[in-house]
């Protein structure tokens, strides 16, 4: 059975979360200084730069600072939006 195309282009009601991954290296940046979020988790692993950029996407993070001497670290900060997806 064939869906309506006009049914897949209408918008979703329900608010977008985040994945658990996702919610807790944005929990992170709660008690950071400017909302800094971690380039590695708890274990010193990298952050995989999926999580960050899909956050990116999704408006709860944005890019903060390039990092010179590491140019393809996502350095972020949360945003008021992330702030308020997290509360």
């Amino acid at each position: 059975m064939a869906v309506n195309s006009a049914a897949r282009a209408e918008p979703r009601n329900e608010q977008v979360r985040p994945s658990p991954v996702q919610k807790r290296w944005l929990e992170r940046g709660l008690d950071q200084a400017g909302g800094k979020l971690p380039l590695f988790d708890e274990e010193g692993r990298e952050i995989d730069p999926r999580t960050i950029k899909s956050c990116i996407r999704q408006g709860w993070a944005e890019p903060w600072v390039a990092n010179p001497i590491k140019p393809d670290w996502l350095v972020c900060r949360l945003t008021q939006v992330g702030r308020t997806i997290l509360s």
